[in-house]
């Protein structure tokens, strides 16, 4: 009997699989990320439209353009939430998120809680696998940027292509700039990186 309970529980979870977990590397750049689907735990909301996640960035300062004023470049921090929606029957999602993050560069600290917005496109070739388009746009203002923090902008495109089931081949830009009272602009980090994302 819990045979067959676990084995239900089990498919009805993968009927929703949109949990995900992911791996961002390029040369000298790790980026981990998890995101939860919320609906998943709560039966008031719709599967695959409200997340949750977390993310951490260790970065190396030879990919920020400001890397020959930067003395020191600690890791990036953020937990996020959303809330995505598709937009009619041509594959075309659109959300709306926000996400508390922080850093340190040269020994100034950095929070904020940037207002993002989200688009996915799935591109339209059935007979092929699954590929999507994805890009998303984050701004804090100086009124939502705390400690040392003045402003924050941060901009991320990415293409991924579903290789196997709920197995996800990703390449994107990302590009995150840091803005501080005492020490001006600053940008985190501008690079292509290639992914991983597991459905789970």
């Amino acid at each position: 009997m819990l045979k067959k309970i676990m084995l239900l529980l089990f498919t009805s979870l993968s009927l929703f699989a949109l949990n995900t977990a992911e791996l961002n590397i390029n040369q000298t750049d790790l980026e981990v990320g998890l995101k939860f689907d919320v609906g998943q735990f709560n039966k008031n909301v719709e599967p695959q439209t409200m997340f949750v996640g977390m993310k951490m960035l260790i970065p190396d300062t030879n990919n920020s353009s400001d890397s020959a004023t930067l003395t020191s470049l600690n890791p990036y921090f953020e937990g996020n939430f959303m809330i995505i929606r598709p937009v009619g029957d041509a594959g075309l999602s659109l959300g709306i998120g926000f996400k508390l993050n922080y850093t340190q560069v040269n020994n100034k600290s950095f929070m904020s809680l940037p207002i993002g917005f989200i688009a996915s496109y799935e591109l339209p070739f059935p007979d092929l696998i699954p590929m999507f388009v994805e890009t998303n746009v984050y701004y804090a203002p100086q009124v939502l940027s705390f400690l040392d923090a003045k402003d924050y902008v941060e901009y991320r495109i990415n293409y991924n292509m579903e290789m196997i089931k709920n197995v996800h081949l990703k390449v994107g830009y990302r590009n995150m700039n840091t803005n501080y009272f005492n020490i001006g602009r600053k940008n985190y980090n501008a690079s292509f990186y290639l992914g991983v994302m597991i459905d789970f």
